[in-house]
């Protein structure tokens, strides 16, 4: 079969993937535990609920303005001066079926074949492949001291004639890292005098824990007219627990924002209005859903990062932020691939592989499910690679044996 040049190069999303093994899995009985997930598992907003509800008894459900209803726009322009103090206007927004769409239809309206975008590693997988579906280059950044936050030399010394953007996702996916204030200064600013595009993805960006604050970049822009390169990405997947819904949006400057609709109005149209009902009421709705879940997550944390301190081996920077810690397993197996399958086939145990977020010896923990899942998840993985453990572990009532070295 013959395929385009692009049909060939991109990679299956690869958490996506394991999340589909994963529901197998389950579906035929076996005891696995989800350490990889990506969503909470808390309810969305009962707002939400109520909302679409509403909206779905009336029957009215019909095609939505393609960058978003009026309602929509109101309810961020609500979001953005609540959170970031910055009044935007109805054309700088975009609403998109999720924010991945939203990035997706930005990198499309600045991108052309052979630009580069920069993004600090460790990075979210698909940002290598979305760079790639518009025809341009993905240059991941590794920082040089051996930590999770980047530094402006690290940056700077990647910027070529050909870099068009740079993707800055603090809180990060994965390795829960929240980058300094004064990064984010530093990277407007630079950004704003060299004329590169700064994509900021804040979707985590209500889920700090210890009263770590993230940086607001509009505090550092001194341009805000339609010359801006800022480009602000967010959404009601993590922070409401609303992955389902698929309602992102983008903040850009007016002229890129009417070019990222008009993309958008080829590929999909406008999102649902139904979901953007429900998005809107629970931006506008009772807020009080959204701490309890950051506190449920913070308590997750404190028990997660009890159980990786306690078993040895084991290197781990403490999440400030997200619902991920990104740990250090190369004393057992610097091929994350190879652990990640093993755990799922011995101990049927699912993790994220550290390679496919661009730094191979790691895997991606998730502690957006149980407190039970994660102490039970973390003793099943310490018996499958631990040398120094009993012969049996009991799973329920199926008995496991060891007969591996």
């Amino acid at each position: 079969m013959s395929l385009s040049l692009i049909g060939k190069n991109v990679a299956v999303s690869v958490t996506l993937k394991l999340n589909q093994t994963f529901a197998i899995l389950k579906e035929k009985g076996e005891p696995v535990i989800h350490l990889g997930g990506g969503e909470p598992k808390s309810l969305a907003p009962i707002d939400a609920i109520t909302a679409i509800s509403s909206h779905l008894n009336s029957g009215e459900v019909r095609y939505a303005p393609v960058d978003g209803t009026i309602d929509m726009k109101k309810a961020i322009i609500r979001y953005t001066r609540e959170h970031y103090a910055r009044v935007v206007e109805p054309e700088n927004i975009v609403a998109s079926s999720g924010a991945k769409q939203a990035l997706m239809v930005a990198l499309q309206a600045i991108l052309d074949p052979q630009d580069e975008v920069i993004f600090p590693t460790p990075y979210w997988v698909s940002y290598p492949e979305m760079v790639k579906l518009c025809g341009a280059i993905p240059v991941p950044v590794t920082p040089e001291d051996g930590t999770f936050t980047p530094r402006m030399s690290d940056i700077k010394q990647n910027v070529t004639s050909y870099t068009k953007a740079i993707i800055i996702n603090s809180p990060n996916n994965p390795s829960g890292a929240i980058y300094p204030a004064s990064f984010i200064k530093d990277i407007v600013e630079f950004c704003e005098k060299k004329g590169i595009y700064l994509i900021m993805d804040d979707i985590y960006h209500k889920l700090v824990y210890n009263g770590v604050e993230v940086a607001n970049p509009f505090d550092y822009v001194k341009d805000f007219s339609d010359n801006s390169k800022l480009i602000i990405i967010n959404g009601v997947s993590k922070a409401y627990a609303m992955t389902g819904f698929r309602i992102g949006w983008a903040i850009a400057n007016k002229t890129l924002s009417f070019a990222m609709a008009n993309i958008q109005g080829h590929q999909t149209s406008g999102p649902s209005v139904l979901l953007q009902k429900a998005a809107i009421g629970a931006i506008n709705g009772v807020q009080s859903s959204t701490e309890s879940l950051r506190m449920t997550l913070e308590n997750n944390r404190k028990v997660l990062i009890q159980q990786i301190k306690a078993f040895d081996g084991l290197h781990l920077l403490e999440p400030d932020g997200t619902f991920y810690a990104f740990v250090d397993f190369s004393a057992y197996d610097k091929d994350s691939t190879r652990l990640s399958n093993f755990l799922l086939e011995k101990v049927r145990v699912l993790t994220m592989p550290g390679v496919e977020f661009g730094m191979e010896g790691y895997l991606r923990i998730s502690f957006c499910g149980s407190t039970k899942d994660i102490i039970e998840g973390i003793e099943r993985i310490k018996w499958a690679i631990d040398p120094n453990s009993p012969n049996e572990l009991f799973i329920g009532e199926r008995k496991l044996v060891r007969d591996w070295n």
